[in-house]
C-alpha cells in the first residue's frame, strides 16, 4: 500500500479516537443494563442483523431516561429542595387571607404568634393534587406582595472521624477553669440535648424543644456535642464551662422516620431566645434560602442578637449554606491539622472566620464520639463573640468582625477569602 494512502488511513484513526473521547468529556453515556434474549444471553445490538437500528434506538432512549433519572435524583437532593411537602408558609397575611386561601383550596393547619419577632406566620396545607412549588406560585398570584415560602429543611452540619481531642486542646488552648464564662449567657438552636450527660450534668443549661406534638423530637447526638463543647465541663473540654446556655431544639422525625429541622421551628427558637434576651446564638445548621427566614433575622439584627453559623459540610463552592450566607449571620468554617481546611468545608465570599472543627472528641448521649464538620468549629467564634459583648454590649455584628479580625492568623490568602475568611481568631479567651 502506498504511503500516502497508509498516511491518510492514520489520520483519519486519530481524527476519530479523538472524535470519540471528545463526546466521552462533554457527555459520558451512562450505563445501562445489558439486554437479555430468552435464553439468557446477551442481545446482539449492531451485528448486521435485522433490528440492529430499532436495539439501538432503544438503549439511546434508555440511556437517555437513566441520565434524566439521576439529575432529577440530584436536583431533589439539594438544599433548596429539602422542605415539607403538602405545606407552605405565610408571613403576616392580611384580613383577607383565610377566605381567599380556602376559595383556592388551601386549608390553615397552625397560627403561629412570634411576638418577639413581631411576625405572624401561619401553616397552610395545600390543595390536594398540586405540588408545593404549584402551589407557592398560586397562592402568591393570588395574594401578590405577601411573603410565601416552602417550609424549609435543615440539617446539622457534622460528620463522623476518628481522633481523641477534645475542644480546647485542639485550639491550643489550656484546660479551663469551671468558672471560666461566668455572668456570660449563651444561646444555641440545633437538636436535642442530653442534660445528664456526665460533660453536662450540672451545667447551667435551659432546654427546650420546638417540634411538631404530633411528631417525636430528633436525636440528641448533635445538640448534645455542641453544647458540650460551648459550655461543657472542664475535662471534656468546655469552651466557657461557666456560662449560662439556652439550647434549643428544631429537629423531629418527619411521617417517613427522616429527622429533618423545619423552618417554624427555627423561627420559634429564635423567638423564644429573643424572649429570654440572650445576645449571642450558635447555630451549628445548614439549609436552603428561605424568604420568611431571612426576613426574621433581619429582625433579629434590629435588636442586636449575634448569630453564628456552620458554614455547611457540603464541599461546594457556589452553592451557600443558609443561615450562614446570611449578611446578618457570621459564618464559620473548620480547619484541622497543620490549619487545613476541613475538605468538606463550604466555600464562599459569606465565610467570615476558620476554627477548629476536623476530629474533634465530643459528647454524644452515652459516651463520646470523634467527628468532623463546620458545625463543630461555628461554636469557637460564638464563645468569643460572647466574650467581645461582655467587654461591650453595644457591639454590632459588624463592628464585632471587625474586632476579631484584629486577632486572627491568617492561613489562607492575604486578606479575606472565600476558603479560610478572614483566618482564626487565634489566642484562648480570657475568662472572667
Amino acid at each position: 500500500m502506498p504511503k500516502g494512502t497508509l498516511s491518510i488511513i492514520a489520520a483519519l484513526v486519530l481524527a476519530i479516537g479523538f472524535w470519540s473521547g471528545w463526546k466521552w468529556w462533554i457527555s459520558p453515556p451512562a450505563p445501562s443494563k445489558p439486554s437479555q434474549s430468552s435464553s439468557g444471553g446477551g442481545a446482539d445490538l449492531d451485528k448486521g442483523k435485522t433490528g440492529g437500528k430499532t436495539q439501538r434506538s432503544k438503549s439511546l432512549k434508555t440511556s437517555k431516561a437513566q441520565d434524566k433519572d439521576r439529575f432529577g435524583a440530584f436536583k431533589s437532593s439539594l438544599p433548596e429542595n429539602q422542605f415539607e411537602e403538602g405545606e407552605l408558609l405565610v408571613v403576616d397575611p392580611p384580613a383577607t387571607f383565610d377566605s381567599g386561601a380556602r376559595q383556592l383550596g388551601f386549608t390553615i393547619i397552625e397560627r403561629v404568634s412570634l411576638g418577639d419577632l413581631a411576625m405572624n406566620l401561619y401553616r397552610v396545607r395545600i390543595p390536594a393534587g398540586s405540588t408545593t412549588l404549584q402551589a407557592r406560585q398560586t397562592l402568591a398570584g393570588r395574594f401578590p406582595g405577601l411573603t410565601i415560602d416552602v417550609n424549609q429543611h435543615f440539617e446539622a452540619q457534622a460528620l463522623k472521624d476518628y481522633k481523641d481531642k477534645t475542644a480546647r486542646p485542639l485550639a491550643g488552648w489550656r484546660t479551663a477553669k469551671p468558672t471560666c464564662g461566668k455572668g456570660i449567657e449563651l444561646g444555641m438552636i440545633d437538636n436535642g440535648v442530653d442534660v445528664n450527660h456526665p460533660a453536662l450534668k450540672g451545667q447551667k443549661i435551659e432546654f427546650r424543644s420546638f417540634h411538631k406534638k404530633d411528631r417525636r423530637p430528633g436525636p440528641a447526638d448533635h445538640g448534645t456535642a455542641v453544647a458540650a463543647i460551648l459550655v461543657g465541663k472542664p475535662q471534656w473540654g468546655g469552651l466557657l464551662p461557666g456560662a449560662e446556655l439556652k439550647a434549643a431544639n428544631m429537629f423531629e422525625k418527619n411521617k417517613v422516620g427522616r429527622v429533618v429541622g423545619s423552618s417554624v421551628a427555627l423561627l420559634r427558637a429564635i423567638n423564644w431566645l429573643a424572649k429570654k434576651k440572650v445576645k449571642v446564638v450558635n447555630m451549628s445548621i445548614a439549609g436552603g434560602d428561605n424568604k420568611i427566614v431571612r426576613r426574621a433575622l433581619d429582625k433579629v439584627k434590629k435588636r442586636r442578637m449575634i448569630l453564628v453559623a456552620a458554614a455547611g459540610n457540603w464541599g461546594s463552592a457556589d452553592r451557600p449554606a443558609y443561615p450562614a450566607a446570611y449578611s446578618e449571620v457570621v459564618a464559620v468554617t473548620a480547619f484541622g491539622e497543620e490549619r487545613r481546611v476541613y475538605s468538606k468545608a463550604n466555600r464562599g465570599q459569606y465565610i467570615d472566620f476558620a476554627a477548629p472543627g476536623v476530629r474533634i472528641y465530643t459528647a454524644v448521649p452515652r459516651g463520646g464520639r470523634v467527628q468532623s464538620g463546620t458545625s463543630f468549629a461555628a461554636p469557637y467564634v460564638a464563645v468569643l463573640v460572647a466574650l467581645e459583648l461582655a467587654r461591650d454590649a453595644k457591639k454590632s455584628v459588624d463592628s464585632l468582625r471587625q474586632a476579631l479580625r484584629a486577632k486572627v492568623v491568617d492561613p489562607g490568602d492575604p486578606g479575606r477569602d472565600t476558603v479560610f475568611g478572614w483566618g482564626f481568631v487565634d489566642g484562648p479567651p480570657a475568662c472572667r
